[in-house]
């Protein structure tokens, strides 16, 4: 047989008897009465009759209160021990709910203290019925909820301040983005160009940026670009990307020599743990003879294909095979495609943000191929006219956008 330790019985329960130095504490627990424990209660009880006279009453609820037993006790009514907000609550909801359902479970209400103070409580109320199934007794239960009351002003008050520091936070990325997206399309004589900036969130500053800028010589630049990632990391990318391309395009504006300069750039800023790198595709205009349509040399740097619409109403993308990304290895080799833009035609660039948007079947993106389809059921069309068709197909998606999505379209007005 084992002998159970000191102060243990073979049941598992403490005896008084079993240990000199327990014996005094337990014998105290022991000795403790039904009545005791109700009447020192860690919450009040309260027993009511059916019209909320009170019938009885604990001593915690009259510690709390500051009432004598005989002030409360068959003189005053629950509803008397509330505030007046919770007085017509309890009319109004908490009595009639009770009387339907029998029970009602932790509702937020406030006592009136003798000296007027307030005290936050929950409550508790469930009827008491007879052998034949008629109601005689209201019983309830009220918990101290002064320090919920006062978590939740805390929980409110930091709710508040994180509100207001979001705020904070969308307005500094809105006005960071805005540094990094010119202000407005420069005009092009000959040549109409719009541009659409669609932000997937309004927390954190996105990585697609574009321009159109004047050259020497009567010609200018136009890129598209994409950085990887989003926050304060893309937008110093962005920054660099964007700055790096016009300073080049400046002193040498042959397309691959310019994403060959932006690519060295971005190399001298390498972070091991996090390199940086982005997609861009970079192209030069150059008026036609007799100013009526432009040359465009194209160079790609791992960004989506270019589309042409043509005046004819024929639309096909313009591959750039062999571009890597900007900024991966010293040594990218970037590619270059010629077209002419003729009187009717409209050349659009676009971020992946749009490609792979999700649809509404799980897992599907809206493509390449539907993008496609799309721009030819426009064509012909021209610069503005395509980007507010663009502009619908991205609000369309909804919830599906999840990335940023950037649209540059240029065309030569028809003759």
């Amino acid at each position: 047989m084992t002998v159970p330790p000191a102060g243990e019985g073979t049941d598992g329960s403490w005896s008084a008897g079993d240990s000199d130095h327990d014996s005094p504490v337990l014998s105290a627990l022991l000795e403790d009465s039904a009545e005791d424990l109700y009447e020192n209660a860690p919450c009040a009880y309260l027993s009511t009759l059916m019209d909320g006279r009170i019938a009885k009453a604990n001593g915690t609820l009259l510690k709390w209160l500051g009432y004598r037993r005989e002030e409360l006790v068959g003189h005053k009514h629950f509803s008397d021990l509330l505030t007046v907000g919770g007085r017509l609550y309890h009319e109004t909801h908490f009595a009639p709910l009770l009387r339907i359902q029998g029970e009602v479970n932790g509702v937020a209400l406030e006592l009136k203290a003798s000296d007027g103070t307030r005290l936050p409580v929950l409550v508790t109320s469930t009827v008491k019925r007879d052998a034949d199934g008629q109601p005689i007794l209201i019983r309830t239960t009220l918990l101290d909820a002064r320090d919920r009351r006062t978590y939740e002003r805390e929980l409110l008050r930091a709710r508040r301040d994180a509100e207001h520091d979001r705020e904070r936070l969308q307005r500094l990325a809105t006005t960071l983005q805005r540094t990094l997206l010119p202000p407005a399309i420069e005009p092009v004589p000959g040549m109409e160009a719009a541009a659409h900036y669609h932000f997937a969130s309004s927390d954190e500053v996105g990585g697609d940026f574009y321009d159109l800028f004047p050259l020497a010589a009567g010609g200018w630049g136009f890129f598209m670009g994409d950085v990887r990632g989003k926050g304060a990391d893309a937008a110093v990318v962005t920054s660099l990307a964007r700055y790096t391309l016009r300073a080049a395009a400046v002193s040498d504006p042959v397309p691959v020599r310019v994403l060959a300069n932006l690519n060295t750039a971005l190399n001298h800023q390498v972070q091991e743990d996090d390199p940086l790198f982005c997609t861009v595709i970079f192209g030069l205009l150059t008026p036609a003879e007799n100013d009526i349509g432009f040359h465009v040399v194209l160079a790609g740097g791992g960004h989506p294909p270019a589309v042409l619409l043509r005046a004819d109403g024929s639309a096909d993308y313009l591959n750039t095979p062999g571009g890597q990304l900007v900024g991966v290895v010293p040594d990218a080799h970037f590619t270059t495609l010629t077209l002419d833009l003729r009187p009717g035609d409209t050349l659009l660039l676009y971020t992946d943000g749009l490609t792979e948007a999700r649809t509404g079947d799980p897992g599907e993106r809206y493509g390449d191929e539907a993008l496609l389809d799309f721009v030819r059921s426009l064509a012909p069309v021209s610069a503005s006219e395509a980007v507010r068709a663009l502009t619908a197909l991205l609000d369309s998606f909804g919830e599906g956008l999840d990335d940023d999505a950037a649209l540059l379209a240029m065309s030569v007005p028809p003759r």
